[in-house]
């Protein structure tokens, strides 16, 4: 393929990225979003193969066979519930990527360049392997914390932000020693060391991080990996890859940052770590007894009610309970009642991890809405159903400042008639707070599986 084609192989690709990005921001066009996203990765594949850069095709036939395996086995096993740490270490795949490119390049000695394009170069392997040291051991990190195989709880060490900023200068010191030494045919050992130093970093940064901030890690980590791209694509020259990779990576902080806005939180307080470790003194406690209720109390309550708002939360996601949930908001519709979803912007374990649990559903996108939509309205309410949430509906957000979420917005469904809170056991919830929305006078708890408990709400309202 000539030069010209490539070029326009890419361009092409390109465009169909920038629309994928497009219509995954909104639910009507995310399946239209994903269609343009794959197309546009076909291109590139194929573009890149018929390139001429390509000298073994055996190779990049293994590599495509057995990544393509990979993949398709994951999106055939993963449950629902696993895709926030299935998306945290793919993301550490591409930061491992990078590392690797990285390496493959300062060990290539075919390299004609000179002079300043080879300090250049230099200088991008160098924050190539920085960043996608950093994203490999921060995404692992993040992996065990949401398959919860580590404590989701920071791990905060004395003079850790301290220990940050040496590692950081370490980084920046070893950088020039690099260069210094690539002048003389050198520079393996420098460049060892920052990796080890950026994997520390990323161990630290993410370790530090606490459960309540993990959407928001992930979301960052998702940028993170889009700079190792553009970082790669710098190395390899290929532009697709730089372009591609500046998409990832600024999408990724701007939805960092959109979601620390939701949370009344600075993005510099969630990469510093310890979720409202700074608050002014003891949390209070919470004293009162719950009320408990039954299915058949549930369904007499949503019959007798016209406005009932249901709360999603990551316990829906584990008893895959959101298929259910959907045949009773359809029966409730059918019977008039006036049926509507709240999805708080760090519900669940990902970025839009409900939207998409009610989408699998096919929940009506209509009915969906997002915080600041509803919690003015839920005075209107006469029924909210919260499933497996704890954090984004604890009223101590508000009302606490010694508690560790103070000040985190929060869906105010106490507000309403009559709150049914669904949940195994009285357990605190990701952040482990405890919530006093539990033992107001209006809120009624029902324990058990959020599945197996749907279905006899589901069945008393037939009967």
């Amino acid at each position: 393929m000539s030069h010209s084609l490539v070029t326009m192989a890419y361009i092409a690709a390109t465009i169909l990225f920038i629309f994928s990005l497009s219509g995954l921001s909104k639910q009507e066009t995310a399946r239209r979003g994903n269609y343009y996203g794959m197309l546009g990765m076909a291109i590139a594949i194929v573009a890149t193969a018929l390139s001429g850069q390509v000298t073994s095709y055996g190779v990049l036939l293994g590599a495509l066979v057995l990544g393509g395996a990979i993949g398709t086995r994951a999106a055939l096993k993963v449950e629902m519930t696993q895709m926030p740490e299935l998306v945290a270490i793919m993301h550490s795949l591409v930061g491992m990527a990078a590392v690797l490119v990285g390496y493959a390049n300062f060990m290539d000695t075919s390299n004609p360049l000179i002079g300043v394009e080879k300090t250049i170069h230099e200088v991008e392997i160098y924050i190539g392997i920085l960043i996608g040291a950093v994203t490999f051991s921060g995404s692992v990190i993040a992996f065990c914390k949401l398959s919860e195989k580590i404590s989701g709880k920071p791990l905060l060490l004395p003079g850790r932000h301290w220990m940050n900023l040496v590692l950081l200068i370490a980084a920046v010191v070893f950088g020039g020693i690099f260069l210094q030494q690539t002048e003389s045919g050198a520079g393996i050992l420098p460049l060892a060391i920052m990796t080890a130093i950026a994997l520390i970093f990323g161990v630290h940064m993410v370790m530090a991080i606490g459960g309540a901030d993990m959407p928001v890690v992930v979301s960052m980590l998702n940028s993170y990996s889009g700079w190792a791209a553009a970082a790669t694509g710098f190395m390899l020259s290929n532009d697709l890859l730089i372009v591609t990779g500046a998409l990832v990576g600024s999408s990724g902080a701007i939805l960092s940052y959109i979601m620390c806005r939701a949370m009344n939180r600075h993005f510099l307080s969630v990469i510093a770590g310890g979720f409202g470790t700074g608050a002014g003194g003891p949390e209070a406690v919470i004293e009162g007894e719950v009320q408990p209720i039954d299915a058949q109390e549930t369904a007499q309550l949503l019959l007798d009610a016209k406005n009932i708002m249901i709360i999603p939360g990551y316990g829906m996601a584990v008893a895959q309970a959101q298929h259910t949930v959907n045949e009773i908001t359809k029966l409730l519709r059918e019977k008039g009642k006036k049926v509507g979803f709240g999805i708080h912007p760090v519900a669940g374990r990902m970025p839009g991890h409900m939207n998409v649990l009610l989408a699998e559903a096919k929940v009506p996108y209509d009915i969906v809405y997002e915080m600041d939509e509803i919690n003015e309205d839920f005075h209107n309410v006469d029924v909210t159903i919260v499933i497996g949430a704890n954090d984004i509906v604890n009223p101590s957000a508000l009302d606490d400042p010694n508690s560790p979420i103070a000040g985190m917005p929060v869906l105010e469904c106490w507000k309403g008639g009559t709150t049914i809170v669904l949940k195994r056991s009285m357990a605190s919830g990701y952040a482990g707070v405890g919530n006093p929305l539990f033992v107001k006078e209006n809120t009624r708890m029902l324990f058990g599986d959020a599945n197996a408990t749907m279905q006899a709400v589901l069945k008393e309202l037939k009967g």
